[in-house]
C-alpha cells in the first residue's frame, strides 16, 4: 500500500478490471486480487469460529465480511494517496487493487518535498483515522456478549490500525519511507539522497521483519519445546523479500536519478554546421569539414532569418541525390524540418531536459540546441535515451 511516482511517461497499465475513475484515473481490481482475498478469508476463519463457535461454517463469511472490509480501507488508503496527489499537481495513472493491497501511480515530478510528504503520509493517517471510527463504533455496539456486528467492528479498527502504523515505518517502498526520503531531501537539498537513505531503511526494516519472525516465531518456540509457528515466519519472509525488493528498486532509482541530473543537452548535442535555407545540397554537403579520427560529421543545419533553425539535412536523402544533380536540387528538399519550438538550451539537464523533450518534440527524434539565438547542435533523443539507460 503505497503511494509511487514514476517516470514522466506513464508505466504500462495494471491487468484487471476497471471498476470507474478517481482523480481522473482508472480504478482497476487486478486478479491478484482474489487470490489474496481467498487466502485471507481462509486464514481468518478459524479466528472468526473461536470467537464465536455457534456460527459454525458461516464463520467463514464473516471471515469474508472482514476481507471485504479490509480492502475497502486499503481502497479509500489509495483514494487519499490520489486525490492529494492530484491537488499537488501529478497526473494520477491509476489506483490498483493487488495481491499486495494496492498502489496508486502518479507522475509529473515532485519539486519540493512537502508535495512528497503531504501525498505520502495522507494514505496512512486516513487508515488511523478510520481505526478510530470503528474503535468509536465497536465501543458503541459491544454489550455483554460479543455479537458478529462487534467483532467486525473490533477486527475493523484493529487491521486499521495495524495498516496505518505498519505504513508509518520510516523505509521505502513504504509511505513511511517516503516521509522519510522528503525529510532527508529537505535537509540535504537533494532528493536522490532521500531516495538511496530511505531505500536502505527499508532493507533494514526487512532484515528486521524476518530476523524478529525467526527469532520470536521459531527459535524461541525450539527453545521452549513448544510447536514453532511457521505459518508466521513464512509469511514475515514474503513481506520482508516484498519490502526488500521494493527498497533495493528505490535505491537504484534514486541512483539512477542522480545520474540523470547530470546530463546536459549541450554535452550530449551533435556538432552542427548551419547553411542558410535556399542553399543546394551541394553547398550543404561541402560546408561540412572532414571528422577527425573517431569522430562523427557533423550534422547540416538549415537555418532562416536570424539564424533561426529550420531543419535538418537528412544524410540518406542527400546521399541519393546524383552528383550531377546537387547543384540545382535545394537542401530543403532532402531535410527533416524541426518541430516549432523544440529547441532546448545546452545548460538545461536533468529532469527538465526529459520533461521537455517529453512535452515538446513532438514525436520528432531530432531537436536543435540553441545558445544565445544561435545554434549550437543538435540532439538525437536516441542518445538521450541511450544515456539515460546507461544511467
Amino acid at each position: 500500500m503505497n503511494s509511487k511516482p514514476s517516470a514522466r511517461t506513464a508505466a504500462p497499465r495494471s491487468r484487471g478490471w476497471t471498476l470507474g475513475h478517481i482523480a481522473g484515473a482508472p480504478v482497476i481490481v487486478t486478479p491478484s486480487w482474489f487470490l489474496a482475498a481467498a487466502v485471507l478469508t481462509l486464514v481468518f476463519g478459524p479466528t472468526v469460529q473461536s470467537q464465536l463457535p455457534s456460527l459454525g461454517p458461516a464463520a467463514y463469511l464473516v471471515s469474508a465480511t472482514f476481507v471485504i472490509m479490509l480492502f475497502a480501507s486499503v481502497f479509500l488508503h489509495e483514494v487519499a494517496h490520489a486525490l492529494v496527489a492530484r491537488a499537488r499537481g501529478q497526473e494520477v495513472h491509476e489506483l490498483a487493487i493487488t495481491l499486495w493491497g494496492g498502489h496508486t501511480a502518479y507522475s509529473g515530478g515532485l519539486t519540493r518535498p512537502l508535495d512528497g510528504f503531504l501525498v505520502a503520509v495522507v494514505g496512512p493517517l486516513t487508515n488511523i483515522a478510520l481505526a478510530g471510527g470503528f474503535w468509536l463504533a465497536f465501543q458503541a455496539r459491544l454489550g455483554s456478549v460479543l455479537d458478529v456486528p462487534a467483532l467486525l467492528l473490533f477486527a475493523g479498527a484493529a487491521s486499521n490500525a495495524f495498516v496505518g502504523l505498519f505504513n508509518l515505518l520510516p523505509g521505502l517502498p513504504l509511505d513511511g519511507g517516503q516521509i522519510l526520503e522528503a525529510a532527508v531531501w529537505r535537509v540535504t537539498g537533494s532528493r536522490s539522497t532521500g531516495t538511496v537513505v530511505a531505500g536502505w531503511a527499508g532493507r533494514l526494516i526487512a532484515v528486521g521483519l524476518l530476523g524478529w519472525a525467526l527469532v520470536s516465531e521459531l527459535v524461541a518456540p525450539l527453545l521452549r519445546g513448544t510447536p514453532p509457528d511457521i505459518s508466521t515466519v513464512l509469511f514475515s519472509a514474503l513481506i520482508a523479500a516484498f519490502l526488500w525488493a521494493g527498497a533495493t528498486s528505490a535505491i537504484a532509482g534514486g541512483r539512477r536519478r542522480d545520474a540523470i541530473s547530470s546530463l546536459r543537452a549541450g554535452n550530449l548535442a551533435d556538432r552542427v554546421v548551419t547553411v542558410p535555407l535556399g542553399s543546394t545540397v551541394a553547398a550543404a554537403l561541402a560546408a561540412r569539414s572532414p571528422a577527425g579520427p573517431g569522430e562523427a560529421l557533423p550534422r547540416v543545419v538549415v537555418v532562416g532569418h536570424d539564424d533561426v533553425p529550420l531543419a535538418v539535412l537528412d544524410d540518406g536523402a542527400a546521399s541519393s541525390v546524383p552528383p550531377e544533380a546537387r547543384e540545382r536540387t535545394g537542401v530543403d528538399a532532402v531535410s527533416v524540418p524541426f518541430v516549432p519550438r523544440s529547441a532546448v538550451g545546452p545548460e538545461v539537464g536533468g529532469q527538465d531536459l526529459l520533461r521537455h523533450l517529453a512535452t515538446s518534440s513532438g514525436g520528432a527524434r531530432l531537436v536543435p540546441v540553441v545558445d544565445g539565438g544561435r545554434v549550437t547542435g543538435v540532439l538525437d533523443l536516441a542518445r538521450v535515451a541511450r544515456a539515460v539507460r546507461g544511467s
